[in-house]
């Protein structure tokens, strides 16, 4: 930004005195507005990517993370193959275990209900005392045994058992949807990664080509071998593939943190830094 506001400044002194198109001044001009833009749009990408990792962090959305270029080189270069994700995914994420305790619960429900409709031993004692005249007298006689309960509110609870196993397989149809989706989520993180990891490779080339041609132009311009707008349009050029590039770099550092969060890694991360 500051290169084109100079160059701005050195066209309008030239143009002043008559060596330089008025044309030309405006071209710089123009340019200067649109690499003002260019900033505005990268100040508004990163407010965006801030509030996304606030949201993927659990941090209030008024959290204002401070990003160095140190940070961005942190992504690393290999990962881990994306079946490893997969399998740690099913055993980190927090959805997943709170499922895992809602299948647990209604397993529970269906024994506990299968319980209540069996029959159900009891064990009878009692006291007898017997007076007959002129037949029997039997005093302070004990019996004692073992008898079998069906209550007829068993048919009913019957029905509860029912009930009870089919909360069990909507559980269990929860946890193969919830799986599936876990494994989509976690196979396009990791597809997204890489990507972004190439992106970085070709936008640096980028970079090194636009600086090596400004240069050339920027040499015939001082030469007058090129004109304004060649000069313009090479350091419009240049500009363009470093925001890129940094964009690329960005990019990377949120989505191998979209990795990890899809396999519940992120925060295990988080708390050891």
């Amino acid at each position: 930004m500051e290169g084109a506001r100079q160059r701005v400044k050195d066209f309008s002194n030239l143009e002043k005195n008559g060596l330089l198109a008025r044309n030309d001044l405006l071209k710089a001009q123009l340019q200067q507005s649109n690499t003002e833009l260019s900033l505005l749009e990268a100040e508004n990408n990163w407010k965006l990517a801030n509030i996304n990792m606030n949201l993927m962090l659990g941090l209030p959305d008024t959290t204002v993370l401070i990003v160095n270029e140190t940070d961005l080189q942190s992504t690393p270069q290999e990962i881990r193959p994306v079946e490893e994700y997969v399998q740690l995914s099913t055993q980190n994420r927090k959805d997943m275990a709170a499922l895992g305790l809602r299948k647990k619960a209604a397993i529970t429900g269906v024994k506990a209900a299968k319980g209540g409709s069996y029959p159900s031993v009891a064990i009878t004692g009692g006291y007898v005392a017997v007076d007959v005249p002129n037949i029997l007298t039997v005093a302070n006689a004990a019996n004692l045994g073992v008898g079998v309960q069906y209550s007829l509110s068993s048919l009913w609870k019957n029905s509860q058992v029912d009930q009870a196993k089919a909360r069990e397989k909507q559980v269990e149809a929860g946890e193969q949807a919830l799986t599936d989706q876990i494994r989509l989520e976690v196979h396009q993180a990791y597809q997204n990664f890489l990507l972004s990891k190439k992106k970085i490779e070709v936008y640096q080339t980028a970079v090194a080509q636009a600086e090596e041609n400004y240069r050339i132009v920027r040499n015939k311009f001082q030469n007058q071998l090129a004109n304004t707008t060649d000069l313009l349009d090479a350091d419009v050029a240049q500009l363009q593939a470093r925001l890129n590039a940094a964009f690329a770099k960005a990019d990377a550092s949120v989505a191998y943190n979209k990795l990890l969060q899809t396999a519940g890694l992120l925060l295990d991360q988080t708390e050891t830094k």
